[in-house]
């Protein structure tokens, strides 16, 4: 039996977002936010999965959505709980195709099995969520792997969490032989480092994965890690 998707019930207050996420992005999208901004820009502008459809899941208002990106599809359907972020993502100049979809794909062990049913001819990209959420079963590499493996998928997500500000903020890319300490490693050298780990390092298992330390407000940085993984060939006759 195919697994539908649960309803997704309106949030303000959410973990990936929410009205404390909206005034911090007022405060700094052009401040503390620009060069991440601009990083995950990079990251987009070079992601080119060969589908016309594209869902978003957990985009918010899209603050970190460079402009146009939305247009490159002829459809874009986004799941985002927080009313006053669909709001302000459908008034983006580049939302003309965009539509809303009331629908959960990441409460439940089988949600990105019903997300991959539902949307099968689409590319998924997950906007800076799955490192906010607890998986509902496993982790999210295995319910990737298991569920989406069929088509083209690619994540931003915090990785990690820290008061301490990094010695290098220049973006890496990295072939995935490294473990999480020593990636830290490369943006905090020496001295001691307390981090909340989000437990999506290395997402999907297999590299390369791109790494670059986000200043989310004054005294808190992120880890964010970015992760592509494309639809397989399709089987010969």
């Amino acid at each position: 039996m195919t697994p539908s998707l649960p309803p997704l019930r309106d949030q303000l207050l959410h973990p990936s977002g929410g009205l404390v996420y909206h005034l911090r992005a007022l405060r700094h999208r052009h401040g503390l936010w620009r060069g991440f901004h601009q990083t995950v820009a990079g990251w987009l502008d070079a992601w080119q999965p060969a589908r016309r459809r594209l869902v978003l899941v957990g985009p918010n208002a899209g603050h970190a959505l460079p402009g146009g990106f939305l247009a490159r599809f002829d459809e874009v359907v986004a799941l985002e709980p927080d009313p006053l972020a669909r709001w302000w993502l459908a008034r983006r100049p580049d939302a003309t195709r965009l539509r809303f979809l009331a629908a959960d794909c990441l409460g439940t062990p089988d949600g990105l099995a019903g997300l991959a049913s539902a949307f099968p001819d689409a590319a998924v990209l997950f906007s800076n969520v799955l490192g906010q959420l607890p998986a509902p079963e496993a982790t999210w590499s295995a319910l990737l792997n298991q569920h989406l493996a069929g088509q083209p998928w690619a994540s931003y997500h915090d990785v990690a969490s820290t008061e301490r500000p990094p010695q290098c903020t220049t973006p890496v890319t990295l072939t995935g032989k490294d473990n999480l300490e020593t990636t830290l490693a490369r943006f905090w050298q020496g001295g001691t480092l307390t981090v909340n780990d989000h437990e999506t390092f290395r997402l999907g298992g297999r590299g390369p994965f791109s790494y670059v330390p986000w200043q989310l407000a004054p005294g808190r940085w992120q880890l964010v890690e970015w992760t592509t993984r494309g639809a397989p060939p399709p089987a010969q006759a």
